[in-house]
């Protein structure tokens, strides 16, 4: 099997069993806070006060439009401290008691109010309050959206940062505001958008309950047809979540559930297969009917591309008018929006921001502070290594490792054929460390070692040239033994570095990463190399260079029982950013820098020896001086080649 085939797999999988464990009414009733917990956590706010302990946010107006039928307050808001969001709000005229509100999401338009403004501009008329809120990657003050898309920063992942979580954030704030304002009667919101506004429409219903009603437009897929069909590749980063639980979108959408939801798509929309739009549709329809409410769900399917079409505007503003004010009215009849796009207000007009932003605006840094980071672990004694070591490991195989098969299959370790050349015998075997993949590895034992020996396993890199393990074990002479693992994507796996880009960015919305894989592949190949009679099972050291150090430090963590770990070259943290193109180390797993960094693992395997081969980064001090305080029998030596280790 290859990487992508194996990808495509687990998405098929992960779509076929989404909604599993809504198995009845009661059990979606008693899961349902639990997994929407578990979404925020996904999102990166886990920590985010509930609504009800949330005070409204700074609201500041710089103006207001007075048009016929209603007004336009133009405004941004503080939805952390000091991160500010800008935004229109459309007032319909002569209100006199409070009226339903709507959150406008916009999508990946470069001047967003503007933009989208005919939407705000029905629904006022219609009697709603209308928030249309920009994304903090374009509009007055941009963001970053794109981090591991364009910009290199596959940290994210390991951050369990996501922009659509900073999206979901500004739309639940921007609820608090609707909920403050007078005109509003908060228990009545609703929340729509297309594209990205679409996928966040979905984040923001599912994530706040004050959502009535939704309605997103043009951002629906599976998991598997964003994978298999290769949609992912012209997708940002926000269509997503930090997908640590496995979850597809119908999984999102039994957090709306039971609630009002519309999902309007074009039949022709190169990034959200109409097929893939249907199955989310059907999936979640099943879910409706066992609720007992399959009148709140609706698919409006439009012609063409990408795009808004008349049904799916008159379909929203009917959509909204039924559930939000008791008023039945066809699509036919409810009307449309007026003019086009470009008009009747200019950029200018719906310009918040009257010279310059504030200066204080953590915006566009914002994906570097929302995520709390993991400090190096407070370590006075041995004993609290034991303890720490385990709360790691115990917050990693839940948030980082959550992919990894529940039930290990059987291992089926193989010897293919035997050899013996210059003094060295060994053989090469193979083992399966999940089902559909079967991996390679060599031994090589001096020809005169007659009884099992301590072994240097050596993990081969991605895009190594040809041998260059097989060099490292030629530089490692005082062991008996000598391994060298293949994990997915080395070796006989091996894949064209071109395809890096897209199966970093897959792996991760099926819940993995390229390391995380080859953590599991090292571990199985623990297992089956100390079934080897050669071998002594208590005294292996993992030997690795450059990126695979990292593999090897989370699978010496992971197992518990390495002797020791030889690195060369390797990184200083997982925080920081690789090529834009996808090339290169691939380092990132999920959420794993909320929970320690490359130093601080190497520091929770004392006593195990770390030797490091020739430059340390300064990072890894921390571990060194632990082991310094620590003392015996733990070792931290630092060495100039391996021949000195």
């Amino acid at each position: 099997m290859d990487v992508r085939t194996y990808l495509c797999r687990v998405a098929r999988r992960l779509s076929d069993s989404t909604l599993s464990d809504f198995t009845d009414a009661a059990a979606h009733t008693r899961l349902l806070p639990g997994k929407r917990r578990q979404f925020m956590d996904m999102m990166g706010l886990g920590e985010l006060p509930p609504a009800e302990e949330r005070t409204p946010p700074a609201v500041t107006v710089t103006g207001v439009l007075e048009r016929e039928g209603y007004r336009i307050e133009k405004l941004y808001y503080e939805a952390l401290p000091r991160f500010y969001l800008t935004a229109n709000l459309y007032v319909p005229a002569g209100i006199t008691d409070p009226v339903p509100g709507v959150l406008y999401v916009c999508g990946h338009a470069q001047h967003q109010k503007f933009h989208y403004q005919g939407h705000p501009r029905r629904f006022a008329p219609l009697g709603f309050v209308c928030l249309i809120v920009e994304t903090v990657q374009l509009g007055e003050v941009a963001g970053f959206h794109h981090g591991c898309y364009n910009k290199g920063w596959w940290q994210w992942y390991s951050r369990g940062y996501t922009s659509a979580g900073i999206e979901l954030l500004g739309g639940m704030r921007g609820l608090d505001l609707l909920q403050a304002r007078p005109e509003v009667d908060g228990s009545r919101l609703g929340v729509t958008g297309i594209s990205g506004g679409g996928a966040s429409s979905w984040w923001i219903a599912a994530g706040d309950e004050r959502i009535k009603v939704s309605a997103p437009c043009c951002g629906t897929a599976t998991l598997a047809s964003h994978i298999t069909d290769k949609t992912i590749d012209g997708h940002c980063d926000c269509m997503w979540w930090i997908n640590s639980r496995q979850w597809d979108l119908p999984d999102v959408g039994g957090l709306i559930a039971p609630r009002p939801l519309m999902i309007a798509s074009a039949d022709r929309d190169g990034i959200f297969t109409i097929e893939a739009i249907r199955e989310v549709h059907a999936r979640l329809a099943k879910l409706y009917e066992m609720l007992g409410v399959p009148q709140n769900i609706a698919l409006v399917e439009t012609p063409g591309p990408h795009s808004y079409h008349e049904r799916s505007r008159t379909g929203i503003f009917s959509w909204f008018a039924k559930h939000l004010q008791g008023r039945d009215i066809p699509p036919t009849e409810i009307g449309d929006i007026d003019g086009l796009p470009d008009g009747p207000e200019t950029v200018e007009a719906l310009q918040v921001y009257v010279g310059e932003p504030p200066a204080d605006n953590r915006l566009p840094r914002i994906q570097d502070e929302l995520i709390p980071l993991a400090a190096p672990p407070g370590i006075a004694k041995p004993e609290d290594v034991a303890r720490k070591r385990s709360e790691v490991v115990s917050a990693l195989r839940e948030h980082t490792f959550g992919a990894f098969p529940k039930q290990e299959c059987n291992l089926d370790t193989r010897v293919e054929f035997e050899f013996a050349d210059n003094g060295t015998r060994g053989y090469r075997f193979t083992y399966v460390p999940e089902e559909g993949w079967r991996l390679s590895g060599r031994l090589l034992v001096r020809a005169e070692q007659g009884e099992a020996g301590a072994c240097a396993l050596i993990l081969r890199s991605p895009r190594e040239e040809r041998l260059t393990a097989e060099g490292l074990a030629g530089q490692l002479g005082r062991w008996p033994v000598k391994a060298i693992l293949e994990p997915r994507g080395t070796g006989d796996t091996g894949y064209d570095e071109q395809q890096q880009w897209h199966l970093r960015r897959a792996a991760a919305w099926c819940g993995m990463t390229l390391a995380s894989m080859r953590v599991y592949d090292v571990l199985r190949g623990l297992q089956a190399v100390r079934t080897l009679a050669e071998i002594k099972p208590d005294e292996i050291t993992l030997v690795a260079r450059e990126e695979m150090c990292a593999v090897a430090l989370y699978a010496a963590l992971l197992d518990g029982h390495v002797a020791g770990l030889t690195l060369v070259d390797p990184p200083a943290t997982q925080d920081g950013p690789s090529e834009p193109n996808g090339r290169g180390p691939a380092i990132e797993m999920l959420n794993c820098l909320r929970y320690t960094d490359l130093p601080h693992i190497a520091g929770l395997l004392w006593p195990a020896k770390i030797a490091i081969v020739g430059e340390c980064p300064d990072t890894y001090e921390w571990a060194r001086e632990m082991y310094a305080r620590l003392g015996a029998p733990g070792e931290f030596p630092a060495a100039a080649t391996l021949d000195e280790v």
